[in-house]
């Protein structure tokens, strides 16, 4: 991704997009109707942030975002000491969740801080687009990430994935405007800004290292050239060194074993795919045609930039695909695909200029980003979307009584039970327990005792040998489910 001294200049100082027939650099192009570019990415930003910040304490917490709230009640040392004891997700974001608990402890309090960076990174987008192509591919970019079903989700969701997006998606900017001018400066801020995104989830190191590797690729004949992303790499190093000794023991603790969870094989690509293109199949199959046009748009006129969105899309792909085999693989871990899938998708916008104005162009792509979110807007607010701790435990508490058990499968399911639920204003025993051996032990304890059984399918993850859920339905009776919780009673 290399330009002549000139093509810079026109580009940071192109301010206004020129109509169709007049002459002018194509970061030129005229944005729809003639609107500045700034007002319509304002739109988009206001927009997504409704979409973001609307009903955000809605669904109840589910036992990621309850987990969430425990580490963050911490101090700022437990919460790194529990990182370093075995917690599979960096602490920078329970550091921060952990300053939000000024404000309280509400649903809305802890989903605020994703929902407002996943906001800010419609515009982070827009620049990556804007430095990678042209404003048309960043305002395209922008629309697709402002109206998608994965990137709202996770924006309502108090865990790490959009924050890290938001720091990844400004790594990406840096590291695209350094290929363009090999700024020092560029590349440093790219090797802070990935610390930053590593710092919120283990998983963005794979990305880091697709970028560092095409940095490397595209620069490989010049060793002046290459010197700068091996200061990135040290920057970023630097910056992380602390988390990277703790990472290398936990990534062992996560592969010695098969997971007991997650999806495994090609279902990673498929699934991951399927959830960035707005979790329909009819939406995935054109989105992936768009991509690769935009990738062949692209090779014309910047080859580095072509390998770029080819690397980052399938290098974490292959490199999840064969992992998933010895850790846990879930599509939100690949969140970081989105600025890139969209910037692909919106590099295609040229190729529809031989059908329509290019004006005309931009328009269609914005509207087609708006059609997509349709559907899952369309229930989103209205439908839980996660497993409904609030209306089950008021469901709960109608049923138990006076001195009765409450037993909790597994027993980490207490977090999201005991946000809602109080055994103490109940006036029942809570216990925890994941293993057969756990349950026929309670049961032999409290001979007699009337017990109510709380579970979800996260017990077949903690006891794969499916034993707890075989005595389950030996030993009780089904008396209700609430989505994906179940309940039960002793017989």
């Amino acid at each position: 991704m290399t330009v002549s001294r000139r093509q810079k200049t026109q580009h940071r100082d192109t301010n206004t997009l020129i109509p169709d027939g007049a002459s002018g650099p194509r970061e030129s192009a005229e944005p729809p109707h003639g609107v500045p570019a700034s007002r319509i990415l304002a739109g988009l930003t206001a927009i997504g942030a409704l979409l973001r910040l609307y009903n955000l304490g809605g669904n109840s917490l589910w036992l990621d975002e309850a987990s969430t709230l425990t580490f963050a009640r911490q101090s700022l040392i437990g919460i790194w000491e529990t990182t370093a004891g075995g917690e599979f997700n960096p602490p920078l974001f329970y550091w921060l969740e952990h300053g939000m608990l000024v404000f309280g402890e509400s649903e809305f309090v802890l989903r605020l801080l994703p929902a407002l960076l996943g906001i800010l990174t419609i515009p982070a987008v827009y620049l990556v687009g804007k430095e990678f192509r042209d404003r048309n591919v960043g305002l395209i970019a922008a629309a697709l990430l402002a109206f998608s079903p994965f990137h709202i989700f996770y924006s309502q969701e108090a865990r790490a994935y959009a924050p890290m997006l938001f720091f990844f998606s400004l790594a990406l900017l840096f590291y695209v405007r350094a290929g363009k001018a090999n700024e020092t400066r560029s590349w440093v801020l790219f090797g802070l800004f990935s610390a930053a995104a590593f710092w919120m989830h283990f998983y963005a190191v794979v990305p880091v290292a697709v970028l560092i590797l095409h940095a490397l690729a595209t620069r490989a004949g010049s060793i002046r050239e290459a010197r700068n992303p091996v200061l990135a790499l040290a920057a970023f190093t630097a910056a992380t060194l602390p988390l990277l000794i703790v990472t290398v023991n936990l990534f062992l603790a996560r592969t010695s074993s098969a997971p007991t969870f997650g999806v495994q094989g090609l279902d990673v690509v498929y699934w991951t795919l399927l959830e960035i293109s707005g979790h329909s199949i009819g939406v995935l199959v054109p989105f992936l045609l768009l991509f690769l046009a935009g990738v062949a748009c692209t090779w014309r006129e910047d080859r580095d930039g072509a390998l770029l969105l080819v690397f980052m899309m399938l290098l974490p792909l292959a490199a999840s695909l064969l992992l998933s085999s010895r850790m846990p693989m879930i599509p939100r871990y690949l969140i970081y695909l989105l600025p890139v899938y969209f910037i692909g998708i919106a590099s295609a916008y040229p190729a529809l200029r031989a059908l329509v104005r290019e004006r005309w162009a931009v328009a269609i792509f914005i509207a087609a980003a708006v059609l997509v979110a349709v559907p899952f807007l369309s229930t989103y607010y209205t439908i839980p979307q996660k497993n409904d701790w609030r209306g089950f435990s008021a469901e709960l508490g109608g049923m138990t009584g006076e001195g009765d058990l409450v037993v909790v499968l597994p027993s980490y399911m207490t977090q999201p039970l005991d946000y809602y639920y109080s055994n103490a204003t109940d006036g029942t025993l809570e216990i925890g327990a994941t293993t057969e051996e756990d349950l026929a032990a309670i049961r032999a304890r409290y001979p007699g005792r009337r017990a109510f059984y709380v579970a979800t399918a996260d017990i077949f993850a903690a006891d794969p040998s499916g034993n707890a859920a075989d005595w389950l339905e030996e030993n009780t009776r089904a008396v209700g489910q609430h989505m994906g919780i179940y309940l039960f009673a002793s017989t």
